[in-house]
């Protein structure tokens, strides 16, 4: 038996009047079970025919898609109509309740997204294309884009309810009718999991999502353009100005009256159903942390990075994995250091992006350790060196270095040389270790870069020196966590 009340009479026989679905007229009746939802639609209308015909009627079976009753006259319908066209109101309202044939009919209001679109076989549709995509998946996601007009003849089906029962002395408030997704929703998660044998859930990283349109309606919303010009500004990106959000912000301006005078259209079934646009799977990106691609700063092309490395995620952007075990990423980590003598990766693992952002936020704040072999154009002795390491917290203006003056623009940056240690060589090189602040222009402070970094190794030891070599000895952050061998 449905949860319905006798304030709910009138309302049933007028939305089935206007060849609503019963998942609909339950909506507009406010009635918030979600195991009813989820009767079949036949199970449902029949159920309404026994609510409108009382207990006599109740064993009485009626074809679904048929009204309660072929020439049931509503009360008052003939008043009703004439008040609705002498106020200019949307024709809801018909005589007689009569369907052609056996023919279901799509519904009004939802134009179908709950009768056929929502049930089981919809639903193995949807996960046929699912298993084809060949995504691995514990949960999901389920998303559904509606067309916009479905706004509009809802606002329309509000309006003549209301009035409804207003003449019963009752007050139906927009938000007392339940939201045509949430309702889905309650119907097909269900189906969804049993179907695929995993939880619809909220936050899972991979999405399954279903684009509706309805091409019949289109013109729905067009009246609203004029009525609300504001709300419907062309832009360069959007192919319609009838976006979802633009025609609810125009429901929410337009009076009631006005709606009423010049939505153009009698609530009539359309032809047929919605039709699915798209259906698109999708799965956020997940990172894998180890030494290259997005990485805590980054050297030139011709400096190695030694030590432990530099640290680095690997964005995989929609991928049809979502977790990989320990043992297996240890198994691609020797893969790639037993491949090659250009670069190891260490520590290997899965990481959130909250620990990338980690990452990120440490660049400013970390120390460098540098190895450089200098070229001196003067001979030099031990003595003539050995005052650097006597410098502490040098503090560097660095112009934007012209190599890099093509992609980053121009400013002077203040860095800081935290300590330098020198190494004699011979007379005209020496080795200098360096511990600076991050981003740091370590060529530029070596060569002077023509007086754009003041002061310079070339101005503290009065003679033109240039860098041969550069070397990152290590980059001082704790990430990602060190794993065990």
């Amino acid at each position: 038996m449905l949860p319905l009340k006798e304030k709910d009479r009138r309302v049933v026989q007028m939305l089935l009047s206007a060849r609503c679905c019963p998942r609909c007229i339950l909506r507009f009746c406010s009635v918030g079970i979600q195991a009813t939802y989820r009767l079949s639609c036949k199970e449902l209308f029949t159920e309404l025919h026994k609510f409108l015909n009382g207990d006599e009627d109740k064993s009485k079976e009626v074809e679904y898609g048929q009204p309660p009753c072929k020439k049931m006259r509503l009360q008052d319908s003939e008043k009703n109509d004439s008040d609705s066209e002498q106020n200019g109101a949307v024709k809801l309202l018909s005589n007689e309740c009569v369907l052609p044939g056996d023919e279901v009919q799509t519904c009004s209001v939802c134009l179908g997204i709950l009768q056929d679109l929502c049930e089981m076989d919809f639903v193995k549709k949807v996960c046929g294309e699912v298993d084809s995509a060949g995504y691995h998946f514990n949960n999901l996601v389920f998303s559904v884009s509606l067309p916009p007009q479905l706004l509009v003849r809802e606002h329309a089906t509000w309006l003549l309810v209301k009035q409804e029962v207003g003449q019963l002395g009752n007050i139906l408030m927009k938000d007392d009718i339940l939201q045509l997704k949430e309702v889905y929703k309650w119907i097909t998660h269900p189906l969804l999991s049993e179907e695929l044998g995993v939880p619809v859930d909220g936050k899972s990283l991979f999405e399954v999502s279903v684009v509706f349109a309805h091409p019949e309606t289109d013109g729905d919303c067009h009246f609203l353009a004029t009525a609300c010009r504001e709300c419907f500004r062309p832009t360069k990106n959007k192919q319609s100005v009838f976006t979802r959000m633009a025609v609810m912000k125009a429901l929410e301006k337009i009076k009631d009256g006005d709606f009423l005078q010049q939505f153009p259209h009698q609530l009539e079934p359309p032809k047929r159903s919605c039709v699915v646009q798209e259906i698109q799977c999708s799965h956020n990106s997940i990172y894998v942390a180890g030494l290259n691609f997005s990485s805590s700063g980054r050297e030139d092309v011709d400096v190695r990075a030694l030590g432990n490395g530099r640290p680095f995620a690997i964005e995989l952007l929609n991928p049809r994995r979502a977790s990989f075990p320990p043992k297996e990423l240890k198994e691609l980590q020797q893969k790639i250091n037993s491949s090659t003598d250009k670069i190891q990766v260490r520590d290997l693992q899965m990481v959130t992006r909250e620990a990338i952002v980690h990452m990120k936020e440490g660049e400013e704040e970390k120390t460098k350790s540098y190895s450089a072999l200098i070229w001196t154009e003067k001979a030099i002795t031990k003595n003539d060196i050995d005052f650097l390491q006597d410098l502490q917290d040098l503090k560097l203006d660095q112009k934007t270095p012209l190599r890099v003056l093509h992609r980053r623009p121009l400013a002077v940056r203040t860095r800081v040389i935290h300590s330098m240690r020198v190494e004699y060589i011979d007379l005209h090189h020496f080795r200098l270790y360096l511990k600076t602040q991050a981003g740091t222009y370590v060529k530029e402070f070596v060569h002077g870069d023509f007086g754009r970094t003041k002061p310079n190794l070339g101005t503290l030891l009065n003679m033109t020196t240039d860098i041969l070599e550069l070397d990152v000895e290590s980059v001082d952050v704790d990430w990602p966590p060190k794993l065990d061998e």
